[in-house]
């Protein structure tokens, strides 16, 4: 596992060691892994960065050191390429954790991974490219040292415990204090998005059955909607919160910004269309499948209350949620 220790890595980490199976772990030693991993320590975009990797040489009846290689990377595209170039001989599989922002932008609703990708990406990029070019770029890297024994997981909103995007545990925490919340748009705007724990799952079924290629990994869409992932909120977190369904027009002449001010919503159109509408037939025919959106917030609950309320937080990512002022403002307004 490369990372293993926040989120989506830390998820698959979990799911593997759950199934007896042994792990090691390369990350940075700024997190503490789960209990029971091997551990290599190293920076991959330093210079001697994957000298830990190369040390590690303890190969099987194959030739093989690892069964399965999961990366989650998601800056320059060459530290992937590095990794990827390093391990070719050395694990028979790897798992890119991709995404479904790779495609054309607007990606049209019902976009399957037949669709077309973002033009102009390298793996040899570093730093500064956009999100979807550093995406695309990992692929390709992945895709020229493995063939068809890589696995590109294009995943799309992803929430559960160890978040660290923060936008499920922004909406836990303002409903948890109560009073009037503003809540976007409809109660019935179907969302599209995918438990981490779900998706670690699908990965290692995914390895063991030896698929490659692209897959579009999230729910099917309207698996849930607005109104019952922010009901959900207000049931396990007791609190007193009175959900005030508010017009989308309103919103948005207040400059309120969909996704980054209120996580998770966007209204109708061509970015709800990419992010909310898209074609996860193939992942869901090959064993896909997402638990009900009141186990995911639940749980992901437990884990904020665990961490006193407060959730780790990417430093490359600005924190979402909704400046108290402006929603006052709406809310009397």
């Amino acid at each position: 596992m490369l990372g293993g220790t926040q989120f989506v890595g830390r998820a698959v980490t979990e799911a593997a060691l759950a199934r007896g199976w042994e792990v090691t772990v390369y990350h940075r030693g700024h997190h503490a892994p789960p209990p029971g991993v091997a551990e290599l320590i190293g920076d991959r975009t330093a210079d001697d960065g994957p000298a830990a990797l190369a040390a590690a040489d303890a190969p099987d009846a194959d030739g093989h050191t690892w069964d399965l290689v999961v990366d989650t990377w998601s800056g320059a595209p060459s530290a992937v390429r590095d990794a990827a170039r390093l391990l070719s001989g050395r694990a028979a599989r790897y798992t890119y954790v991709s995404s479904r922002s790779v495609y054309e932008d607007p990606a049209p609703a019902g976009l399957s991974e037949d669709g077309p990708v973002v033009e102009g990406a390298s793996p040899d990029a570093g730093d500064g490219e956009s999100y979807a070019l550093a995406k695309r770029g990992g692929e390709l890297a992945v895709l020229d040292a493995f063939g068809d024994r890589a696995l590109l997981a294009r995943a799309g909103l992803i929430i559960g415990p160890w978040e660290n995007i923060g936008r499920l545990p922004w909406w836990l925490n303002r409903i948890a204090r109560g009073g009037p919340v503003l809540a976007p748009g409809t109660p019935d705007l179907g969302l599209q998005y995918i438990d981490a724990r779900d998706l670690a799952g699908w990965l290692l079924d995914a390895a063991e059955r030896g698929l490659h290629g692209p897959y579009n990994l999230v729910s099917r869409p309207g698996h849930t909607t607005m109104g019952e992932l922010l009901e959900a909120c207000v049931r396990v977190t007791g609190s007193d919160a009175e959900l005030r369904w508010t017009d989308t027009e309103k919103i948005l002449a207040a400059g309120v910004e969909p996704w980054t001010d209120l996580p998770v919503w966007l209204p109708p159109g061509e970015l709800y269309d990419t992010l909310h509408q898209g074609d996860v037939s193939r992942a869901h025919a090959a064993g896909l499948r997402c638990r009900p959106v009141g186990e995911t917030v639940a749980d992901t609950w437990a884990w904020l209350r665990e961490l006193g309320g407060t959730a780790p937080q990417r430093p490359d990512r600005p924190a979402p949620g909704l400046d108290p002022e402006t929603e006052a403002k709406l809310l009397a307004g």
